[in-house]
């Protein structure tokens, strides 16, 4: 049997360009639809299961605050651990003050004794009162003090240790003829910096410190007790 196509071309391409078309909204209708329903579960998470957690991490909140009021002098406590917590920072940043003494001994000559030192840590400044057979010998001390030197460890340059230094006052005793001097100076802190490896450079041939004697425990005597100022 033979047949005929008696639809035209341009019937052909209609019914299947209506195909396609309602292909293309049943496609459509279901991607629309899969997105309220993505959209609707996401709103429902967010209002009901979302608040409902939220609701709870409240609660639990609450209740821990509650437990904490419980416990006695929390206030106490917490203040200690904070200031234990603090205790390495507060040890590192505090002054190297163990190193007064050895600083001492390398800068005073050995004609120099002295019987009080004042460091005040906040203003950098030092203050020596002692005595001396003569006054060379404390201007010795002021010079060695100020031609001093600092350097820090695994560094090649150096830096002035102290400045401002002065001799503010000098006394003579009535009875020995000996030198009663207050000597003054400012400091650079990094010398006494904790957390710096540092060591002072005296600079030689000015004079003999007591680190260069077998004399160190003469270092430290008493101040006279009464003196003349000098005329």
């Amino acid at each position: 049997m033979i047949q005929f196509n008696l639809l035209p071309d341009i019937k052909l391409q209609y019914i299947k360009a209506k195909r396609v078309k309602r292909t293309v909204i049943v496609v459509s209708f279901l991607a629309a639809a899969s997105a309220f329903a993505i959209f609707l579960f996401l709103f429902m998470t967010v209002q009901f299961a979302q608040k409902g957690h939220m609701s709870r991490v409240t609660d639990d909140i609450k209740t821990a605050q509650e437990d904490l009021q419980k416990i006695k002098d929390l206030d106490k406590v917490l203040t200690i651990q904070n200031q234990l917590s603090d205790l390495p920072e507060l040890h590192d940043g505090k002054p190297a003050s163990g190193r007064v003494f050895t600083y001492i001994a390398e800068v005073t000559p050995a004609e120099v004794s002295i019987g009080k030192t004042e460091v005040n840590f906040e203003e950098n400044t030092i203050s020596f009162e002692g005595t001396s057979g003569s006054l060379s010998s404390v201007n010795k001390f002021v010079d060695t003090l100020k031609f001093t030197k600092y350097q820090e460890q695994g560094s090649d340059s150096s830096s002035q240790a102290f400045s401002d230094v002065v001799l503010a006052t000098f006394t003579v005793e009535e009875e020995n003829g000996q030198i009663k001097y207050n000597v003054t100076l400012t400091f650079d802190p990094v010398i006494f910096d904790n957390n710096k490896s540092v060591k002072l450079i005296v600079e030689k041939g000015k004079t003999t410190t007591r680190s260069e004697t077998e004399k160190p425990d003469e270092l430290f005597q008493a101040l006279p007790k009464e003196d003349i100022r000098a005329q």
